[in-house]
């Protein structure tokens, strides 16, 4: 599929949800992409896009962004303690600070650079044993420390259990940025952006849909 039909879904699912059309925001996930699909997709002009691993971002978007200028490069994989520096000094926004370890961290990063990505808390919507996340009954207390070491939040995000229904997950999401405050939900990928479009979202993360299957192999 291109990217031109995803976009067009996205708007349509903007319509049909009654929002203003651009409310949602398409990260193109370019993880374990070949490199010539990931520069045609930016010779199309998208400029949004998602990585898993740290240490794959850094080997290829410095370089993609003085060919291409101007490129926001979200984090959407689990972020290791240990490379939180390298993180805040390449992504525009962190989708998984997920403890209170990471937390600390960027707070300390944050206060040394005087800047910090935005940051988006995830949340373990299904109380998956095998996946990161915040427990949904942790969240409000999660946030409220993070805000005490002075980190600001940007909304929530979550990855609901494959083969349920992610509508009732996205909904709680929805509900609990709304009783903290947060406007940002990230939620929605390939399969269920538009349900996710539908209850909120303002980030959806779209890879194989636009880029085709993924060869993985050595990072």
């Amino acid at each position: 599929m291109s990217l031109a039909e995803i976009l067009g879904r996205i708007r349509a699912a903007e319509r049909q949800a009654g929002r203003p059309e651009g409310s949602v925001k398409l990260i193109a996930v370019s993880k374990v992409q070949p490199l010539d699909r990931v520069e045609a997709v930016l010779a199309e002009g998208h400029r949004v896009f998602g990585e898993n691993y740290v240490q794959e971002a850094a080997a290829k978007w410095p370089a993609l962004r003085e060919r291409f200028g101007l490129v926001e490069l979200h984090m959407i994989g689990p972020l290791q303690t240990n490379k939180a520096k390298a993180a805040v000094e390449l992504f525009d926004a962190i989708h998984t600070l997920d403890r209170p370890s990471l937390a600390e961290k960027l707070a300390r990063l944050a206060e040394a650079r005087g800047a910090c990505p935005a940051l988006f808390l995830q949340v373990n919507t299904g109380e998956e044993p095998q996946k990161g996340g915040i427990l949904p009954a942790a969240v409000d207390g999660f946030i409220a420390e993070c805000r005490s070491l002075g980190l600001v939040l940007g909304g929530l995000m979550c990855i609901p259990p494959e083969g349920e229904d992610p509508a009732p997950h996205f909904a709680d999401l929805a509900g609990m940025a709304e009783r903290n405050g947060l406007s940002g939900l990230s939620m929605g990928m390939s399969a269920d952006f538009e349900t996710a479009i539908a209850l909120g979202a303002t980030h959806v993360r779209v890879g194989s849909a636009i880029f085709g299957a993924r060869a993985y192999g050595p990072r």
